[in-house]
């Protein structure tokens, strides 16, 4: 079976880098904004931002019917700017924070997983982005 081009995504978000990238990062923030729809959401998430670091975000649907683990390995972390790892299953993905007139441009490219669309995996994680852009600039804690 022929290995699949990645899937990229993009968002521009009103915000200095180092906001994004706290924000991305931060387990508290990261339940807040992690989630595709508000059918779902990220109730925990560990990420310890490092090379040879893990993380685990748990994804549940808000009404109990399912939940998994999206969890990785760091294999590049560079502040303010990348964030590479490989996924529980083996993917790999990397997200690039790029800084441009006081606003970050954030582009994720990931390995697709067999069992869903590309299509609908692009829109799916593109949500998630989305709703990361709404949270970030909503918030002005930072």
């Amino acid at each position: 079976m022929k290995k699949q081009q990645k899937i990229k995504i993009q968002a521009e978000i009103n915000a200095p880098v180092e906001k994004v990238w706290k924000m991305w990062n931060s387990p508290e923030d990261i339940m807040n904004w992690n989630s595709a729809d508000p059918s779902w959401h990220c109730p925990s998430s560990h990420n310890d931002l490092r090379v040879g670091g893990t993380f685990t975000n748990r994804m549940e649907a808000r009404d109990g019917s399912f939940g998994f683990d999206f969890s990785g390995t760091y294999d590049k972390v560079d502040p303010n700017r990348e964030i590479t790892y490989t996924m529980s299953d083996g993917r790999t993905a990397s997200t690039i924070f790029d800084m441009q007139n006081e606003k970050t441009l954030v582009t994720t490219s990931f390995d697709p997983e067999t069992e869903n669309d590309p299509e609908f995996q692009k829109q799916g994680w593109q949500a998630i982005l989305d709703n990361f852009v709404k949270y970030a600039e909503s918030t002005n804690n930072y």
